[in-house]
């Protein structure tokens, strides 16, 4: 038997991430599903008057996906749409504060790595179709 064959669609995906990005990934999590399912304009309005940190950390990566998208030149910004969201947990940074009676707490500095998918609607449209 031969090994599964790993190429799929993700090719045509647009897909960008940020690593390590230093907040909580809980905190980001918050920030994604408000912008999951959305289309890209509305999701960057939303965003932008999003009083949270994080906030402008997605604002920016989606930008990014969209000038990667207008250099390439293959699809139309105005109908993409954010089929996909997540947030997973990253290193974690680890620091000592001092304490009474000699002794140290830890304070644990999470970080998490964000994803965010792009699609136009038609193939979010045939994505969730299939799901």
């Amino acid at each position: 038997m031969s090994k599964p064959s790993l190429k799929s669609e993700h090719h045509s995906v647009n897909r960008v991430s940020a690593m390590s990005v230093r907040l909580a990934p809980r905190k980001a999590r918050i920030i994604v599903d408000m912008i999951r399912g959305l289309e890209v304009i509305d999701a960057l309005s939303v965003l932008r008057y999003t009083n949270k940190r994080g906030a402008i950390i997605i604002e920016k990566l989606i930008e990014s996906a969209l000038s990667n998208i207008e250099k390439k030149g293959d699809q139309d910004v105005d109908s993409l749409k954010v089929s996909r969201a997540w947030v997973n947990e990253g290193p974690t940074l680890r620091r000592y504060m001092p304490r009474a009676q000699g002794r140290a707490t830890r304070i644990r500095k999470r970080t998490c790595h964000i994803h965010i998918e792009l699609n136009s609607n038609e193939r979010g449209q045939k994505a969730a179709a299939e799901d």
